[in-house]
């Protein structure tokens, strides 16, 4: 006796759940949950940081000689400071001002940054030095990524793991723009 045909939507469900069970598997196997560095102590972090390195950002689009400065507030918040010189290192600057507050308290590692009420945007600390001189910030979505340093320029060793790192860590690493910034004195 033949065996009833099931029918195509029920197959078409199950396909479909299936394509999806594979294409979550997939995700999850090539971007794990981002990590962060275990600790921050945001007043080292805090002061003058050279950007070193980007992921293509449409807000610093022609940006050179890139800084961000950090400034702890009485209330918690850090005063954010980025600069941007257009062009050239020698170019007009462009400063824009923001908030940024701790969304991790354990770790001070995950914080939200407003430039413009009400939006807001992660940044995540994901590698530290032990001597605050370089870090790796990113966003969870890993579309944001910069390679920070204290020095306008980063040692080549140092720049290298850094960059390993974030392509472990499943950034897009053969997109980044390297800034230009001033040669050290």
């Amino acid at each position: 006796m033949p065996r009833p045909r099931t029918p195509v939507l029920w197959q078409a469900a199950v396909a479909a759940v299936a394509a999806g069970a594979a294409v979550y598997a997939l995700t999850r196997r090539r971007f794990p949950p981002l990590t962060t560095v275990p600790h921050v102590d945001l007043h080292r972090y805090a002061g003058q940081w050279y950007e070193i390195a980007r992921l293509p950002q449409r807000f610093e689009q022609g940006c050179t000689h890139v800084t961000a400065e950090y400034r702890p507030m009485a209330d918690g918040k850090i005063e954010v400071h980025n600069t941007c010189h257009q062009d050239s290192v020698n170019g007009p600057a462009e400063t824009v001002r923001g908030l940024a507050r701790v969304v991790d308290a354990k770790t001070n590692a995950k914080l939200k940054v407003q430039f413009q009420w009400p939006f807001e945007g992660d940044y995540w600390i994901l590698a530290l030095d032990e001597d605050y001189r370089f870090a790796l910030v990113g966003t969870p979505d890993r579309k944001g990524l910069w390679i920070l340093s204290r020095e306008p320029q980063l040692s080549h060793p140092a720049l290298a793991n850094l960059t390993e790192m974030a392509r472990q860590k499943g950034f897009a690493v053969d997109r980044l723009i390297y800034t230009q910034q001033p040669e050290a004195a």
